[in-house]
């Protein structure tokens, strides 16, 4: 009787997991998450703009290596109408707060305190990276990282913004 209700657990679980799951030309979820400067910020703020969220953690080595990255873009693109939102999916400021001051970036950093944001994503890899297009449908998804993703983020990016 208990693997019969662990198997149904189960089958829940991942069936409301698939079923919650953003995939390419849904509409993101928006959110609203303070910002280590303490700001609350919204994506739905940014309709007009494409936005690349990015969900990150201190402890992810591959995160750290593409922030610096996602910096460059942020600085190359932001005047034709483009901006990168970091996601911390700790939900601890102060580990988000060292990060930001050892990689010097200018975008916001936000706290997703109880992790509500990333499930709404069904964030299942760090990084986990979602760009959104100026009407706020999600145009692509890329889990994890490895040097040379950035090009495809740019790629689509820079098709996003000629539309």
């Amino acid at each position: 009787m208990n693997w019969l209700k662990l198997s149904i657990g189960i089958f829940l679980t991942l069936w409301l997991t698939a079923a919650t799951a953003i995939t390419p030309s849904s509409m993101a979820p928006d959110f609203t998450l303070k910002s280590i400067d303490g700001e609350n910020l919204r994506l739905k703020e940014f309709r007009g703009k494409v936005v690349l969220v990015n969900f990150w953690a201190s402890w992810c080595g591959p995160c750290r290596q593409e922030m610096p990255l996602l910096e460059k873009i942020q600085q190359r693109y932001a005047p034709a109408g483009f901006t990168v939102l970091g996601v911390n999916v700790e939900g601890k400021r102060d580990k988000a707060m060292k990060i930001a001051r050892k990689v010097n970036v200018s975008f916001p950093l936000l706290i997703d305190k109880g992790q509500h944001v990333s499930e709404a994503y069904g964030v299942d890899a760090m990084p986990y990276t979602v760009l959104v297009d100026r009407d706020g449908r999600v145009a692509y998804i890329h889990r994890g990282y490895k040097p040379g993703d950035e090009a495809k983020y740019v790629d689509k990016l820079k098709k996003l913004l000629r539309r």
